[in-house]
């Protein structure tokens, strides 16, 4: 074998080693989630489930559905508020560049670096006056503020690669600011929009800081505080509390599966210029 083939295949390997390391805590939280509570124990514990239940799942069923349908409206809402305040503020900075634009771009790199136990104090203490403690709208809001800065950033470097002789020929036939980025810019940044909500749907999903925050005790709680609460109020029942947490990665996993093409394409957009 070659030097260079050598090579390739040490780069592999080490790829793979890689790999199975950081997948190894997924493993076993399957693993987990299908062995019976009385196998718990064993030692050594065993790398496949001989004797397999889906108890967990049913107790998931059971359950935590009603936790999984809040985090499903939340991260819905959160998409939709993101991209509707940062596909035209990305927009405006990639086309119309106004007066202070490098500003507010300096700005949205600042946001991303507060502490979002910070952000959250904040909130609560807002919430608090509003009378929005407690509910759905309120988190839709707060997670949106953790989306919205990099949604901006990402709208704005795809946007900025869009054609300008396009915007000058829907200007020539009478188009507007608003008509031109409706019905030409917007559907030339499919990519980023897809981009912007994944990540804005991944993070309402896996929030625990606000939602610990602004709506615990609640009557609409999202997946991770269902978690949490079931972690403390059966910490023996770890077959179901494993099952919780595959059942609440599966959306995530699915979504970044299906969008992960479009998403590289988002993320990439502006990097190259001609």
């Amino acid at each position: 074998m070659s030097r260079s083939g050598k090579r390739t295949w040490g780069k592999t390997a080490v790829g793979l080693l890689l790999t199975g390391i950081m997948l190894f805590p997924v493993y076993w939280m399957l693993n987990v989630s299908l062995t019976r509570d009385q196998d718990m124990r064993k030692s050594p514990p065993d790398l496949f489930p001989a004797h397999g239940t889906l108890e967990g799942y049913r107790t998931v069923l059971d359950e935590q559905l009603p936790y999984l349908g809040t985090s499903l409206v939340i991260g819905l809402g959160t998409v939709a508020l993101t991209v509707a305040l940062s596909a035209p503020a990305g927009y405006a900075l990639a086309k119309l560049r106004p007066r202070g634009g490098g500003i507010l771009n300096f700005a949205l790199l600042a946001a991303q670096m507060i502490p979002g136990i910070i952000m959250a104090m904040g909130f609560y203490a807002i919430y608090l006056q509003l009378g929005l403690l407690q509910s759905v709208p309120g988190l839709i809001v707060a997670d949106s503020t953790l989306a919205v800065p990099f949604a901006v950033l990402i709208f704005t470097a795809f946007m900025s690669g869009i054609p300008g002789e396009l915007l000058q020929a829907a200007k020539t036939d009478g188009a507007g600011p608003l008509r031109t980025f409706w019905s030409i810019v917007l559907p030339m940044s499919r990519n980023a929009v897809i981009t912007v909500s994944l990540f804005a749907f991944l993070w309402s999903w896996s929030d625990f800081v606000f939602a610990s925050t602004l709506v615990n005790g609640g009557a609409h709680e999202p997946i991770t505080l269902g978690i949490y609460h079931y972690i403390g109020n059966n910490n023996q029942e770890w077959n179901a509390i494993m099952a919780t947490a595959v059942v609440a990665s599966l959306p995530a996993a699915a979504i970044l599966v299906l969008a992960q093409r479009y998403v590289a394409a988002g993320v990439t957009a502006g990097a190259v210029k001609d």
